[in-house]
């Protein structure tokens, strides 16, 4: 199955995609397509995180748990939305928090985060694709195992990255971690419906602080 993804991630995900629950993830999405059905993001931009964040960049991991499921938002990365596309409600949290722990940090007007995933944050939603309206609907096709998967890869191949795990479903992925070797950072959500316990978790600020420990450079948060 010739998949179209960064080379770095083809080489070390090859088996996965030759196993037969990506076929069954092929057949959910041509089906869905061949329905009618609208689903986020577009096939594009389905592997944007990998095509944006080679491996051997990868420096710190946010995981979030699906795509944006309104029209124009899902751009492949977590938590990020196109430049045009109105802030949501857990990214505005992440822009306090950021205001509050990063010196001069100015909150954007925009939610666009590809800045974070060029610099090597590896912006990883759970499933990659969505059925507009819809949240969770493509949790059950076969997403989840891949991506459970490419944590597994990052954590054996890279080492000291920090991962950034936000919620009780991204905190169970902390069993993927080999945490010898890598930072993991958890908290609460940061969406508005959490009740705004992710506001002093100061993960920007750890992660920065980890990375600078190991000679990496810092993440410019400033988007």
């Amino acid at each position: 199955m010739d998949v179209k993804i960064e080379a770095s991630w083809k080489a070390v995900l090859a088996a996965e995609f030759e196993k037969s629950y990506f076929a069954q993830i092929k057949q959910a999405l041509l089906a869905a397509k061949e329905q009618g059905k609208e689903v986020y993001p577009r096939g594009g931009l389905i592997f944007n995180a990998f095509n944006t964040t080679p491996l051997p960049d990868v420096k710190v991991v946010i995981l979030g748990q699906d795509p944006y499921h309104q029209p124009g938002q899902a751009m492949g990365l977590s938590f990020s939305v196109p430049a045009d596309v109105k802030i949501p409600a857990s990214l505005r949290n992440v822009y306090k928090e950021l205001a509050r722990t990063i010196e001069g940090f100015q909150i954007p007007r925009h939610g666009d985060l590809s800045h974070w995933a060029e610099q090597g944050v590896l912006m990883l939603n759970a499933s990659l694709t969505v059925e507009r309206d819809k949240a969770g609907s493509h949790a059950g096709i076969g997403w989840q195992q891949f991506t459970d998967e490419v944590i597994r890869v990052v954590s054996a191949n890279r080492d000291g990255v920090v991962f950034m795990l936000w919620g009780n479903f991204a905190k169970k992925k902390a069993v993927l971690i080999d945490t010898a070797r890598h930072h993991v950072l958890t908290a609460i959500h940061p969406s508005p419906l959490a009740g705004g316990g992710f506001i002093g978790c100061n993960h920007f600020t750890l992660a920065n602080e980890k990375l600078l420990a190991q000679g990496k450079s810092a993440i410019d948060w400033q988007v």
